[in-house]
């Protein structure tokens, strides 16, 4: 069974900048798939490529083993991908209710969004207690809760997450992977860039390490915890 996405030698640049170089990386289903890297380094062009949002140049991006390099944002929305942005993003002046409902919008059957929120609300009990609440009230950590489950109410087959612990404090960056591990565990494959190494390979199952535009190191989560030079850029050394 091949992989449900996959960038294939990808290369994308922005004008004249040459971003990502090369980048090859796969999400198997159900697994959850952690890039790491600094400032720059190329990990939230790598999502967009992967959403369609920007477009490479050169290389191909595959999705549940269709070629959808050149299709639309859309496209690949309605195919089962689903993002979770980077500062969560959530419509301030709506209820958690309407964010999560705004979530099932391509979804025209009532029973079946009733469904999803129901199972959402399940995963996320905090949001069945908040939905009358306006978003923008909300702490950081429940603003990354609501985005997650925004998400999900979409049923997507690979979610990707784009630098979830930005901006938090570190008790919120720990419960934020809880609330990733909680996903993950419900069956849907996900593709977490982020900067916080330790963190995300806690949780993951593989890990890609992106270096100006490069991936520079790939492994299962666990080799990549124990590798010297991850230790040294990114985790610190023992």
């Amino acid at each position: 069974m091949g992989a449900l996405l996959r960038l294939e030698a990808v290369d994308t640049w922005y004008g004249q900048m040459h971003i990502l170089q090369g980048v090859s990386l796969e999400v198997g289903a159900g697994e959850l798939v952690c890039l790491l890297g600094g400032n720059a380094s190329g990990k939230s062009t790598t999502l967009k490529t992967a959403l369609g949002l920007v477009r490479p140049r050169t290389g191909r991006v595959w999705f549940d083993e269709e070629d959808v390099t050149a299709r639309p944002t859309s496209y690949r929305i309605a195919r089962g991908m689903a993002i979770v942005p980077e500062n969560r993003r959530v419509f301030a002046p709506m209820t958690v209710r309407e964010n999560l409902e705004m979530g099932a919008y391509l979804n025209r059957d009532r029973a079946s969004r009733a469904e999803d929120l129901d199972r959402v609300q399940q995963l996320f009990p905090t949001l069945a207690e908040r939905g009358g609440q306006l978003a923008g009230t909300l702490s950081g950590g429940e603003q990354q809760m609501l985005a997650v489950g925004r998400a999900l109410m979409s049923r997507p087959r690979l979610l990707l997450m784009d630098e979830p612990s930005m901006g938090l404090s570190p008790l919120l960056v720990e419960r934020t992977f809880e609330l990733i591990q909680r996903v993950h565990d419900s069956g849907v494959a996900m593709l977490v860039v982020e900067q916080n190494a330790n963190m995300a390979l806690a949780v993951a199952d593989r890990g890609y390490v992106l270096q100006t535009g490069r991936i520079v190191l790939a492994d299962q989560a666990g080799a990549l915890r124990a590798h010297e030079d991850l230790r040294r850029a990114y985790l610190g050394s023992s």
